[in-house]
């Protein structure tokens, strides 16, 4: 199995409440590739985080192996969500993947 793991900064020239709509649309549009995308086995957004927070959201996922990760990052369903609800909001990502 196989970690995949995002975090994002959002952009400073968003406002809170427009921050409060982009992580909720990520939230529920990135959740709801599981059963879309073969091999996603568990997707889980957070965006209620602590105040000593640096990041805005994280993606925390589980795929069956490296080859599954390497087809949800091609997968339509996949890159229709990152480039309307993520990529043009997001200012910084960062990513780690890794075998459990």
């Amino acid at each position: 199995m196989v970690k995949h793991i995002i975090l994002w900064k959002l952009k400073e020239s968003l406002s809170e409440q427009e921050k409060a709509q982009v992580m909720a649309a990520m939230k529920e549009n990135l959740e709801s590739l599981v059963g879309k995308v073969p091999g996603l086995l568990r997707l889980h957004v957070v965006t209620e985080k602590l105040p000593s927070s640096n990041a805005d959201v994280m993606l925390d996922s589980d795929l069956e192996s490296d080859e599954a990760l390497k087809g949800y990052q091609t997968h339509p369903e996949h890159v229709k969500v990152a480039d309307t609800y993520v990529r043009p909001y997001a200012e910084i990502r960062l990513c780690i993947d890794y075998e459990v």
